[in-house]
């Protein structure tokens, strides 16, 4: 049996904060003609979803009950067909578009999950997450993975071996949140289907959403290379120690955190540009499919800086999400 359903609480953090996902494009709106002192545009890129890949993004689609991991990853055409369409669709494209599938992995289940189940949403957020045990589980700072959430990333680790074995493609790129149940997650699922030289880079950017709730906060930088160096994980130089960007008295809004993963989606695009500001055509077609392994929370601003339809993600789930990038070039 799967392991691998959404519960109530996952529709909630899909569906729910209607209002700050509005004021995350209002604020958009404000900002995205700004240039920096160099007068680049601070966001170049503008991105849509491109349907008719996945059943995610079709509004038909119960996101409540679907479970991609016993659907074919939810696709509507074999791997070879998605291969040779994006392929096509970026030798095609303008010199300021490219196309990109991108797979948003949540980690699996971790201790904090648990407490939330035990206690409910209301006694998470009044109470038990500004604390780090409830006498009998310990489930922060930097919460790790249950034995459920174990179970879960090797239930992803069967569904992407039967898929590989079908023509999926294995991603150029891995992107893995700091805080440690996303970065176990990346080694169960991955660790033994991906080439050692493709090494998983820990990014502050998909982070789960900062401050207040002490499972968000992260392990100083010399513990998170004691766990995952020796799985090849990159940690970027300027990486503070210490996790200075949490705050123990605000917790980031969700146009805030919105900005943050829109900055990503902003850099993983522009690795595919030109001294000429132009899409290199061989970089694209080489970085066409990417990974991330982040959270809840930062999956839900991916969905609304895309546009992409809301879609409840299990703990251990995953969305894959075709993506057109269109430059500006003025």
């Amino acid at each position: 049996m799967s392991l691998l359903i959404p519960t109530h609480n996952d529709y909630v953090d899909a569906h729910g904060a209607l209002d700050e996902e509005q004021e995350f494009y209002r604020q958009f709106e404000l900002v995205k003609d700004h240039k920096d002192e160099q007068g680049n545009y601070k966001y170049p890129w503008s991105f849509e979803v491109v349907e008719g890949f996945f059943k995610q993004a079709d509004d038909n689609t119960d996101d409540a009950k679907f479970n991609y991991a016993v659907e074919d990853f939810g696709r509507l055409k074999s791997w070879s067909e998605i291969k040779q369409d994006l392929q096509k669709l970026n030798e095609n494209a303008a010199s300021n578009e490219q196309y990109k599938l991108i797979f948003f992995a949540r980690h699996g289940q971790g201790y904090h999950n648990v407490i939330v189940e035990k206690y409910g949403i209301e006694e998470w957020h009044k109470h038990r997450r500004f604390q780090t045990t409830d006498g009998e589980l310990t489930y922060a700072p930097d919460a790790s993975l249950t034995p459920v959430g174990i179970k879960q990333a090797k239930e992803n680790n069967e569904a992407w071996k039967r898929e590989l074995s079908l023509g999926a493609p294995v991603p150029s790129k891995f992107f893995v949140s700091p805080l440690q149940r996303s970065s176990q997650t990346l080694v169960l699922t991955w660790n033994d289907l991906k080439p050692e030289s493709l090494k998983p880079l820990i990014t502050p950017l998909i982070r789960e959403t900062m401050g207040e709730s002490l499972c968000d906060k992260r392990s100083p930088v010399a513990v998170i290379k004691e766990r995952f160096s020796k799985y090849g994980f990159v940690i970027p130089e300027d990486m503070p120690e210490d996790d200075i960007d949490f705050r123990n008295d605000l917790r980031e809004t969700m146009p805030e955190q919105t900005f943050r993963v829109h900055s990503f989606l902003q850099g993983l695009f522009d690795e595919d540009i030109d001294s000429d500001n132009k899409v290199d055509k061989e970089s694209a077609h080489a970085n066409t499919f990417i990974s991330t392994t982040s959270h809840a929370g930062t999956i839900r601003c991916f969905i609304v800086a895309l546009k992409h339809r809301h879609f409840t993600i299990s703990t251990g789930g995953m969305i894959p999400i075709c993506i057109k990038g269109t430059r500006r070039v003025d």
